[in-house]
């Protein structure tokens, strides 16, 4: 599914196929590397799940696609940089194709937002990030599924390190006066993610 949304999308801006297949190549082989359990090809799958409902709200849905399939392109758990490699790979990708500047930059502006999750001006930045978050409200097994796979990607840190950032994080998130910027994610999603939050963090 993702593979034909992908060749769909690139086709409306280029006429070649070669290329096309070599950026979805370049994706794929990213998402599947063996490192990643959670920032897979089905966490994109899960994403356009729950934005595909939305769309009729989504101002710019071909630059969200973009911002969907590069978001997590670059992923090493022992960086800080992710957000900012893989916004830069998706600005090289975009400008190979010929896609208008201002999408290049509203893309880039999506990416980097997946770092902080904050409101912000753009509503379908918003829609994305938190659409990002939506893991957070499901049910408590899919939820556990969830931290045990983010978990494995940090497999490298002992407990004693993991288990301190970790409840930072929970701790972040449960603070926030809301954790959804759009009141469809909010109603959706905002007090099972709370309860799923509290949850995880009593048993760190």
């Amino acid at each position: 599914m993702l593979k034909n949304i992908f060749f769909d999308l690139l086709k409306k801006y280029t006429n070649d196929e070669s290329l096309v297949s070599k950026f979805w190549s370049e994706i794929e082989e990213n998402y599947t590397n063996r490192k990643r359990y959670y920032h897979t090809l089905e966490h994109l799958e899960n994403l356009f799940q729950m934005l595909t409902p939305i769309k009729t709200k989504i101002k710019d849905w071909d630059t969200l696609l973009f911002t969907l399939f590069y978001h997590d392109v670059i992923y090493n758990a022992t960086k800080s940089d992710n957000e900012e490699k893989s916004a830069e790979l998706a600005i090289v990708r975009m400008q190979t194709i010929g896609i208008e500047k201002s999408q290049i930059e509203q893309c880039k502006a999506q990416i980097l937002a997946t770092k902080k999750h904050l409101p912000n001006a753009n509503s379908d930045t918003n829609y994305f990030t938190d659409a990002d978050l939506s893991v957070l409200g499901q049910d408590w097994e899919t939820y556990i599924n969830y931290y045990k796979n983010v978990r494995k990607e940090y497999a490298i840190y002992p407990n004693i390190i993991y288990n301190t950032g970790r409840k930072k994080v929970l701790k972040h998130f449960l603070a926030m006066d809301s954790i959804y910027k759009t009141d469809y994610f909010y109603q959706e999603f905002e007090q099972k993610a709370k309860e799923n939050l509290a949850r995880e963090l009593g048993l760190l």
